[in-house]
């Protein structure tokens, strides 16, 4: 899966401008995640085409960047990402970011991103969706 990924100054409605831009050439978002960290904004986002909304960020100036996620299914219980996390420690993988995409019917849908992937798909094989 691929996700795209802004890191700018914090300001006031960046996620509704973004929304807007991304309506405004008939993308659709699929996931979005906005959060503020010492005064910058991290949004992290999947689309439904995803080239031709990286190419719309960036041409309006945000500074896009992409992001390769590994989608697991997990259990929708107390210690299900305990245990992932700790798999990907054993494994010696650094996650740079994990989160929850998806939760219904006792399941989990996580994204997963990390710049060892391979290391990633190995301790998390029985658990993979996509790649």
């Amino acid at each position: 899966m691929k996700q795209i990924v802004i890191v700018t100054e914090s300001r006031r409605g960046l996620t509704a401008d973004l929304a807007a831009l991304l309506a405004r050439h008939g993308l659709n978002i699929e996931t979005l995640d906005a959060e503020e960290v010492a005064g910058t904004d991290v949004v992290t986002l999947t689309v439904d085409q995803y080239n031709r909304a990286l190419t719309v960020l960036r041409d309006a100036g945000y500074p896009a960047v992409t992001e390769d996620a590994l989608v697991i299914r997990v259990r929708d219980e107390p210690g299900a990402l305990a245990k992932i996390a700790l798999q990907l420690k054993e494994a010696d993988v650094h996650l740079r970011s994990l989160r929850i995409i998806r939760r219904g019917n006792g399941w989990g849908v996580v994204a997963i991103s990390t710049e060892q992937v391979a290391a990633a798909k190995a301790a998390l094989k029985d658990l993979l969706i996509t790649e």
